[in-house]
């Protein structure tokens, strides 16, 4: 396939044609919080163009990630396995800090890579965005995307390849700032410097090309569309700055994101053999970070282990693979995890996966196409990032969690110090139920210290409450 830089500048008009086998995109949004989408809740924003995903699809409203940070987030969506497996544990900084917290550098080019499998499958494959799995900061030796499994990538200051790397805007500056901690520096490909307000949009530009070409070719496809917009700092268009308060510049920024997200959903939409044979998935890497976001009425934010670090809208779109009568709803009882989207997303497409790959992920098709309401059989286990014991106002963080059941449990990593909740009556985590269900207690708690004991440990001394 033809590097999607020289594809970008050409004006392109392309015929399309449906593949036989389902198309998937999958969007990936950065710091989001539970209540963000209009359709979550959001009274002080809209996200209209997410919104009708939502209306003629599916919302989920107890769908997790696996962390409440972001690369250890995006392994676990990658690879449908627990990102400790990968030593990937906190989010990716530079080489010091990494060996600090005992984690990796970059992921192990060995994982199971959804993308890997579908590529393999005879799926053209695109990462368009974020990516935080290694080539970052000082790390220029990590594998490029493209080695995992990607035909195409463009990616920021993240990741290696060719990238969009942003320029930020004030109004009180006379010059934009760059921002992109020493990637342009880190070789591996072309670079382009481009308005922060607008990156996303450089994404949404290259990815559509990519999909045109990919039918084009008669050829299934599978996207990533990773923004990082609402991660800090903040800067939306300068004509939207108004007070400049962190509250106004997130849902300034959110609506501007939204909008810029709308010309890929469109050219999806518009093209009815595309639109009857393509999944869209939407959610976000972890909670929202504190004073920006809003996780509703979850208790918590990023980094903590509590639902709103944790808990992620999902918003599913795929009329053309649903029941009519699935579409337009919202599912609020299936319980399950970023982890159970690789075994899903390969049976929809009905890809087999090597024999020796085993996914801490379950097969729950039927639950993302609304034709079922099935939850994980098995517990979803967390573990809190090293560097998190304690992050801006929060003291003390739980170490560990598990959600079984309607059942929340967090202890330390002994086991110590267990707190129980009920989530399906106080999803808000308000009341402390432990004293009550002694042997609730004592189960889960001996199942996720187990589990624990059974990953890799994090053998860095903690680097504190060192924010990113």
């Amino acid at each position: 396939m033809r590097s999607l830089f020289v594809l970008i500048l050409c004006s392109l008009s392309l015929p399309l044609h449906a593949a036989e086998k389902p198309n998937v995109i999958l969007v990936f949004i950065d710091d989001m919080g539970w209540a963000d989408f209009s359709c979550f809740g959001n009274t002080e924003a809209e996200t209209p163009n997410i919104d009708k995903l939502a209306a003629e699809g599916i919302a989920f409203e107890q769908f997790y990630v696996n962390s409440p940070i972001c690369s250890p987030s995006r392994v676990a969506i990658s690879t449908g396995q627990y990102p400790a497996r990968w030593d990937i544990t906190s989010y990716l900084a530079n080489r010091k800090q990494n060996a600090n917290r005992g984690i990796a550098n970059w992921l192990d080019l060995k994982a199971p890579l959804l993308a890997r499998f579908l590529h393999d499958a005879g799926y053209a494959t695109g990462h368009f965005g974020k990516w935080h799995m290694g080539g970052q900061r000082d790390i220029h030796e990590a594998p490029l995307i493209t080695e995992y499994g990607f035909d195409e990538s463009i990616t920021n200051f993240e990741g290696l390849g060719a990238r969009v790397l942003p320029l930020k805007f004030h109004p009180d500056w006379k010059q934009p700032r760059p921002h992109n901690l020493g990637s342009d520096t880190l070789g591996h490909g072309p670079v382009i410097w481009h308005d922060r307000a607008y990156v996303t949009e450089k994404f949404v530009e290259a990815a559509t090309v990519f999909l045109k070409f990919a039918a084009s070719q008669d050829q299934p496809f599978y996207l990533n569309l990773w923004p990082d917009d609402v991660h800090t700092p903040m800067h939306p268009p300068l004509e939207l700055w108004g007070d400049g308060g962190n509250r106004h510049l997130y849902l300034k920024v959110l609506e501007t994101m939204d909008r810029q997200l709308g010309a890929l959903f469109d050219a999806v939409k518009n093209n009815p053999q595309l639109r009857d044979n393509t999944i869209i998935l939407v959610c976000s890497d972890n909670g929202p970070e504190v004073g920006f976001g809003s996780a509703g009425p979850l208790k918590g934010n990023k980094a903590t282990l509590y639902e709103g670090g944790i808990r992620s809208s999902l918003v599913v779109w795929a009329p053309g693979l649903m029941p009519k009568e699935a579409q337009g709803t919202r599912n609020k009882t299936s319980v399950f995890s970023a982890i159970d989207l690789a075994p899903s997303l390969l049976h929809i497409t009905g890809t087999e996966p090597p024999d020796d790959v085993r996914f801490d992920g379950e097969n729950l098709a039927g639950t993302l196409l609304g034709k079922a309401k099935q939850s994980r059989q098995a517990p979803l286990f967390f573990r809190r990032p090293p560097d998190r014991k304690t992050f801006r106002h929060y003291k003390n963080l739980p170490d560990l969690a598990v959600r079984s059941g309607d059942w929340k449990l967090y202890c330390d990593y002994d086991g110590d110090h267990p707190r129980l909740f009920n989530l399906s009556d106080d999803r808000s985590e308000k009341t402390d139920v432990a004293n009550q269900h002694p042997d609730i207690v004592k189960t889960l708690a001996s199942q996720l210290v187990e589990w624990n004991r059974s990953l890799p440990e994090d053998n860095g001394p903690a680097l504190g409450n060192n924010a990113k």
